[in-house]
């Protein structure tokens, strides 16, 4: 029986998924203002999407949890670093600078993806890529305001971001690999479980004051204050389940491009959220930059012949982001 389709449906669950992403980076940055380290923060979102999805699978479906050993390497290289990496890193960044910016940043890796296929792979690809990269650089260019005493941004924020768009390209490519052979839920399962130990490792979660959990979080809506464990409840729950399922979802009715294309409003839904909730304020260099940014990887997410990669939660599209 063959499966119904509905690219309106589609594009609703992919413009979902980006809003909660979308709001996810400014929780995120109360969370850190607050006073937990990025490591931390990161550990409890991994592990928490970890557990839910573990917990999920293996009621609805445990047959497809099964692992061999030979897979284990690939999933924790996909783990760590398309995972761990990519949110700790983003953590960091939008810790130093606004979260609209970060995502432009990141959101970059389609075009380190497409200079990858072509010059490593020597896979053929459109010409448009050099615009891409073109577009993509001189965005960036604005958006840093490099001409403003070397630059408006946090040096230490803008490697993080950059540094991430990388850890991003590589989780788009393992799993363009790894969807060969696993789906797209079970293999992102497994994703955040090698997050999970690597933060277990890294950052022992016995180590951790959770005592911190319960101070109160000013929100700036409302004058409320909330609980911190409240706001990592969100992204846990928020912030990571819930646009996973919306991304994986949008899969069954949209192509991966055509997914990844919609998802690039992430940036301006996490702008337009932290200038509404946290008042970070844009400047019109910034703004443009963004435009411009977003324009070449729109252009690098069409440049290969191939299909391009699935996107898997916690792209920014596309997982982010």
């Amino acid at each position: 029986m063959s499966r119904v389709v509905h690219p309106a449906r589609g594009y609703l669950l992919t413009l979902s998924a980006a809003g909660f992403f979308a709001v996810n980076g400014t929780v995120s940055t109360l969370a850190l203002d607050a006073g937990i380290p990025a490591t931390n923060l990161t550990a409890l979102r991994c592990t928490g999407a970890a557990l839910a999805l573990v917990v999920f699978l293996a009621v609805a479906a445990p047959q497809r949890l099964r692992v061999t050993w030979r897979e284990v390497p690939f999933l924790a290289v996909f783990g760590v670093v398309g995972v761990a990496l990519t949110q700790f890193l983003y953590y960091v960044a939008i810790g130093r600078m606004p979260v609209g910016i970060a995502l432009v940043f990141e959101m970059t890796a389609p075009v380190f993806i497409a200079l990858y296929v072509r010059l490593v792979r020597r896979e053929k690809v459109r010409s448009r890529l050099w615009l891409a990269l073109l577009l993509s650089l001189s965005g960036l260019v604005l958006v840093a305001e490099v001409w403003r005493d070397g630059g408006s941004l946090d040096p230490v924020g803008v490697a993080a971001a950059l540094l991430a768009a990388i850890c991003l390209a590589t989780y788009y490519l393992m799993g363009e690999r790894g969807t060969v052979t696993r789906d797209p839920v079970v293999l992102t399962c497994w994703s955040f479980v090698a997050a999970a130990v690597f933060w277990a490792l890294a950052a022992p979660w016995w180590a951790f004051d959770a005592g911190v959990l319960i101070e109160p979080v000013p929100v700036s809506i409302a004058s409320v204050e909330l609980p911190l464990w409240l706001l990592v409840a969100w992204i846990v729950v928020l912030g990571a389940v819930v646009p996973f399922w919306l991304s994986i979802a949008a899969l069954r009715h949209l192509p991966p491009t055509a997914a990844g294309l919609v998802a690039t409003v992430e940036p301006v839904f996490a702008s337009v959220v932290a200038w509404l909730w946290v008042e970070q304020v844009l400047s019109g260099w910034q703004v443009a930059g963004g435009v411009v940014v977003l324009a070449g990887i729109v252009l690098a997410q069409t440049a290969r012949s191939a299909p391009a990669p699935s996107p898997l939660p916690e792209t920014p599209a596309a997982l982010s982001s």
